[in-house]
């Protein structure tokens, strides 16, 4: 085993690791882009096109509007926005005023989304006049800090019979409050000719975007990421397509912009790239199906859950996947008997990638083409250097031949968290020659040829009697039996062992087995220790905002279950 990045020779990337990275705006990036493609779609809209010319004039046109209103650099404005045509326009407005963009879920409940903007000092909160975010924007404007909203309306962004639309959201469309001063409409923000003079914007020490961290081992924690970091990852990422001097690059972007996945993967990499994102408001399989169909879109960046619906959609077959070329699974463990029935059915090539919120995105992924290593989370992109530290003792290398923490450096690792500065001495390390790395939390291998394979996470170790059991290699094995479609393993208490793993699955539609046919196949596959005191077949599994599969809320589900 070694701990370090692999030598250049054993290295996959078509990129060379060490091409530089000079520090970037993000605003000249996107600027760079519009000038280069002007006329050229930048997005595809459920069949509506906006080129790269008019979504600069948009994202002008708020940068001069929110000036106007009195903000400016520094200033922390919200996203509280599904995937739609405001998104883009209001975020590089947001970033060429020189203030910070805070990326809140549209799913959030008005204590999350209060929480959050209280957390963050955001001032103003785009949104749209849609049921499902009007209200809460509207409760959070009441009792918090929160100055204004900005509420857009979709309809202008669709031609007028898509029936999307009205599925989507004119049946859930609310009135603002027509005489409240604190709400401005999206289209008087952007009455003006966009011709305002902005400042000047430092890559490496202004603040872009404040990314709330996930959550699924504490509460959210807002990632400082810099114009450099965003910028350097979008080039890192764009960087390990082989074929992006291609004609089309066409992608589709159903991952929610809201969160780093996507605002790497799928934004700032494609207007990097000068390709056209065929957006979509949320994940459907039909709909996904349908837009490759549509648009002939070249890549779909997604999670495991997302191309398993795709595989079990009818629609599969019928489907002209010809166009499509790459695809990056993120989020969370690819199963590879997953990846080799996506890649039958499509022809596409998926690959596993790993990055956090506080690395802009994306840390390592498996090469597109020559040697990939399924179950792996691939070799470090350009510029990042990953090693394992003790799981005891940060400042210590991992023994040699042992797991360790994957720690993580390069040009696209945050500052520090947002209000959190007592945090740097458990997310930072440092080494000898006083390199600062970030501290994953992820227990890891690194083999030979610099593949990366997570074990599991830190906190998510369950204590069997003294031994230190990993969820993850028990779902391993679950998943290598037909009838299991999605697997977790938790840590409960027990008098006996202190805690004893349990999995909860899902199964395939033609199972045949129940969770005592489960356990009896499993057990003997895993050590003494590792035995599960029960697998239990429920219908679905809890899961995060992009469809990862969240441990933490599972275990409070059986916890309130058992309290009950």
């Amino acid at each position: 085993m070694s701990s370090a990045v692999p030598p250049p020779a054993r290295y996959g990337h078509p990129v060379p690791w060490d091409t530089p990275i000079p520090p970037m705006s993000m605003v000249d990036l996107f600027e760079q882009s519009a000038a280069r493609r002007g006329p050229a779609p930048l997005i595809d809209f459920l069949g509506r096109h906006y080129s790269y010319a008019e979504t600069k004039n948009g994202a002008d046109r708020v940068a001069c509007g929110l000036a106007r209103m009195g903000y400016g650099p520094g200033d922390r404005i919200g996203l509280f926005l599904p995937n739609v045509p405001h998104y883009i326009a209001a975020y590089y407005g947001i970033l060429k005023l020189g203030a910070t963009v805070v990326n809140f879920s549209p799913l959030y409940t008005a204590q999350e989304l209060a929480a959050q903007v209280a957390d963050s000092g955001t001032k103003l909160l785009f949104t749209l006049s849609a049921s499902a975010l009007l209200p809460t924007a509207l409760r959070v404007l009441d009792d918090s800090a929160l100055e204004r909203l900005v509420v857009g309306s979709v309809a202008g962004a669709l031609p007028p019979a898509k029936s999307l639309f009205y599925r989507w959201f004119r049946s859930g469309e609310v009135t603002a409050r027509p005489h409240d001063p604190r709400i401005t409409a999206f289209s008087a923000l952007i009455a003006n000719d966009g011709g305002c003079a902005t400042p000047a914007i430092d890559p490496e020490r202004d603040l872009a975007l404040i990314q709330y961290t996930g959550g699924t081992t504490g509460s959210p924690k807002g990632a400082m990421l810099s114009h450099a970091n965003l910028a350097a990852n979008a080039r890192q990422v764009t960087w390990l397509d082989p074929d992006r001097g291609q004609a089309v690059d066409r992608i589709l972007g159903v991952l929610p912009f809201f969160h780093v996945f996507a605002n790497t993967c799928v934004l700032n990499r494609t207007v990097l790239s000068g390709g056209e994102i065929v957006m979509l408001p949320r994940f459907d399989a039909g709909q996904v199906l349908a837009a490759i169909d549509r648009t002939k879109a070249t890549a779909l960046p997604g999670v495991p859950t997302m191309y398993r619906a795709l595989l079990d959609h009818p629609r599969l077959k019928q489907t002209d996947f010809s166009s499509l070329a790459h695809c990056i699974s993120g989020g969370a463990p690819l199963p590879p008997e997953l990846k080799a029935r996506f890649e039958a059915a499509t022809g596409a090539t998926l690959v596993e990638g790993y990055g956090l919120s506080e690395s802009s995105g994306v840390v390592s992924c498996n090469p597109y083409a020559g040697v990939q290593k399924p179950g792996t989370i691939g070799q470090p992109i350009a510029g990042t250097r990953v090693r394992l530290v003790d799981k005891e003792d940060a400042s210590r290398p991992a023994p040699d031949g042992e797991p360790g923490e994957i720690v993580v450096a390069g040009p696209q690792i945050m500052a520090g968290y947002w209000n959190r500065a007592q945090a740097d001495d458990t997310t930072f390390c440092h080494d000898a020659d006083d390199t600062r790395w970030l501290r994953t939390g992820d227990v890891g291998t690194i083999d030979e040829d610099g593949f990366i394979r997570i074990v599991d996470r830190l906190k998510d170790m369950i204590a069997v009697g003294g031994f230190k059991v990993f969820p993850s290699e028990i779902e391993r094995v679950l998943y290598h039996h037909p009838a299991v479609r999605e697997a977790l393993v938790i840590g409960l208490p027990s008098e006996y062992r202190g805690e004893s793993p349990h999995a909860y699955v899902t199964l395939t539609d033609d199972a045949g087995v129940d969770g005592e046919a489960l356990k009896a196949w499993l057990n003997p596959q895993l050590g003494k220790h590792e035995r599960v005191d029960e697998v239990v077949v429920r219908l679905t599994l809890p899961k995060t905002m992009i469809g990862k599969l969240s441990r933490k809320d599972l275990i409070a589900e059986v916890m309130a279950e058992r309290d009950v």
